[in-house]
C-alpha cells in the first residue's frame, strides 16, 4: 500500500539557525587564527539578546561580540521592527577555557593517537533518490527555503518577507519506495504588516508562494522530480495566520536543536549529537561527515541503492568501537550488511585524526554548513577573509563540504569486485 513521508526544513533566519550559524562563525574564526583551537561554542538569541557560552583552548582571542553581530546582520535582522538586530542587540560572553579532564583524553604527543572528544555513536545515511544522494522530501524542502532567502534578499518579486520561515514536504511513495508525487507542501514565512486586512494579506502571500517560489523549486529539479508536482498538492501557506513577530523576538534561539534538518529529515537515523560550534576533535560532528561520506560513496559505487552507516566511540580512545551498516535490503553485493560494514572499517579509517586529515577540518569551513544541511552540499573551493582587531586579516583558500565528494567510488568498486 502506498505511504506518506514527510521531512521539513528551517530557514537562516529561523531562531535556532541563527544561534547555530553565530555558533559556527566563531568556530571558523578560532580555526583560521589557530588551526589546533578546541572549541565548543553554544549560542542562545531572543529578544534584543544573544548569549554565547563554551568553552574554548586556543591561542588567538576574538571579538566574539562583533562576529555575533556581523552574522546576524548578514542573515537579514537589520530593522527595529524585528526587535533583534545585529547593530542594537545585546551581546553576552559566558566562554570559557576547556576543561583539563576532558582535555587531556583528547591530546595526545601523536595526533595519529588522538582520542574522540566525546563517547557516543554518529550515523551516515545515502539514497540514490536524488542526484546528491540525499532523501527527496528532505531536499526539496531546503530548496523551498533557500529559494525564498534569495527572493526576500532580491526584494523585487516578493518585497514583504522577514527572515524567518520554515517548510515542510510530504511525499506519496509507492509499495516499491519509489516517490509517486508529492502530497502536501507546508511553508510558513514571516513577512511584513503590508496590509490592514488580515484575509486579503494571506491571500496574496498564499499565491506569491505558490504562483512565484513554487516554480522557481521546481525549475531547480530533475525532470523526473518535476513530473511530481502536480494540481493535486495540498497546500498550507502560513497556515496559523499573520506571522509579523518571528525570529528571536518570537521564539527563543538555541545552537544544536535542528539536528533533524541538519542531516537527514527523519531518514535514516541520529545519533543525538549536535554539529554546530564544535571543532572536530568533536567526534559527533566529524564522524558524522566521516560516515555520511563513507555511505554517499558506497551507494554511488552501486553496494545498495540505500545505505545507514554507524560509527560509535568512547571518550579518549583512538579506535572506533564499532562500525555497523544497514543496506535496507537493497544490496547488490553478494555479502551480508555485517560483511559490508568489515569492508567499510578496511577502507574508511574512522579515528579521529584520519578523519580530521582526509576530510580536511581544521579548516574554517563551517559557517556554510550552519543553514539547509550539512549533508547534501556541493564540494567547493572558496577564499574565505578573517579580520581581527587582535590577529590582523588573514585569507584562507578551502574546500567546503569534503565528506560529499565521491572519491572512494573506484576504491569500493575494487574491493567489491563492481
Amino acid at each position: 500500500m502506498p505511504y506518506l513521508f514527510t521531512s521539513e526544513s528551517v530557514s537562516e533566519g529561523h531562531p535556532d539557525k541563527v544561534a547555530d550559524q553565530i555558533s559556527d562563525a566563531l568556530l571558523d574564526n578560532f580555526l583560521a587564527f589557530d588551526p589546533e583551537s578546541k572549541v565548543a561554542c553554544e549560542t542562545l538569541v531572543t529578544t534584543g539578546q544573544v548569549v554565547l557560552a563554551g568553552e574554548v583552548k586556543s591561542g588567538t582571542y576574538l571579538d566574539v561580540q562583533n562576529i555575533a553581530r556581523e552574522v546576524i546582520n548578514k542573515i537579514g535582522y537589520t530593522k527595529g521592527e524585528y526587535q533583534f538586530s545585529g547593530d542594537s542587540c545585546g551581546v553576552i560572553s559566558l566562554i570559557h577555557e576547556q576543561s583539563q579532564d576532558i582535555s587531556q583524553g583528547v591530546d595526545r604527543g601523536s595526533k595519529e593517537e588522538q582520542g574522540a572528544g566525546d563517547q557516543g555513536m554518529m550515523f551516515g545515511y545515502a539514497t540514490s533518490e536524488t542526484e546528491n544522494y540525499m532523501p527527496l522530501a528532505l531536499d526539496i524542502s531546503h530548496k523551498i527555503l533557500h529559494t525564498l532567502a534569495e527572493l526576500r534578499r532580491e526584494g523585487k518579486e516578493i518585497a514583504y518577507l522577514r527572515p524567518d520561515a520554515k517548510a515542510q514536504v510530504t511525499i506519496e511513495y509507492s509499495d516499491a519506495n519509489e516517490p509517486i508525487r508529492i502530497d502536501t507542501i507546508v511553508v510558513s514565512t514571516q513577512h511584513d504588516a503590508f496590509d490592514t486586512d488580515d484575509e486579503k494579506m494571506l491571500a496574496k502571500i498564499k499565491s506569491d508562494i505558490i504562483s512565484i517560489l513554487i516554480p522557481k523549486v521546481k525549475a531547480q529539479l530533475p525532470v523526473e522530480t518535476q513530473k511530481l508536482f502536480d494540481d493535486q498538492i495540498k497546500y498550507h501557506i502560513n497556515p496559523t495566520g499573520k506571522f509579523v513577530i518571528g525570529g528571536p523576538h518570537g521564539d527563543t534561539g538555541l545552537t544544536g536543536r535542528k539536528i533533524i534538518v541538519d542531516t537527514y529529515g527523519g531518514k535514516g537515523a541520529h545519533g543525538g549529537g549536535a554539529f554546530s560550534g564544535k571543532d572536530p576533535s568533536k567526534v559527533d560532528r566529524s564522524a558524522a561527515y566521516a560516515a555520511r561520506h563513507a555511505a554517499k560513496n558506497l551507494v554511488a559505487a552501486g553496494v545498495a541503492t540505500e545505505i545507514l552507516v554507524q560509527v560509535s566511540y568512547a571518550i579518549g580512545v583512538v579506535e572506533p568501537t564499532s562500525i555497523f551498516v544497514d543496506t535496507y535490503g537493497t544490496s547488490k553485493v553478494g555479502l551480508s550488511d555485517g560483511e559490508i560494514a568489515k569492508k567499510v572499517a578496511e577502507l574508511f579509517d574512522m579515528r579521529p585524526f584520519a578523519i580530521e586529515d582526509r576530510l580536511k577540518l581544521r579548516n574554517p569551513i563551517y559557517l556554510e554548513t550552519a543553514a539547509y544541511g550539512h549533508m547534501g552540499k556541493q564540494p567547493t573551493m572558496v577564499t574565505k577573509v578573517f579580520e581581527s582587531p587582535y590577529n590582523g586579516r588573514i585569507e584562507k583558500e578551502v574546500e567546503l563540504f569534503t565528506w560529499e565528494k565521491l572519491d572512494k567510488v573506484a576504491e569500493i568498486k575494487s574491493a567489491f569486485g563492481l
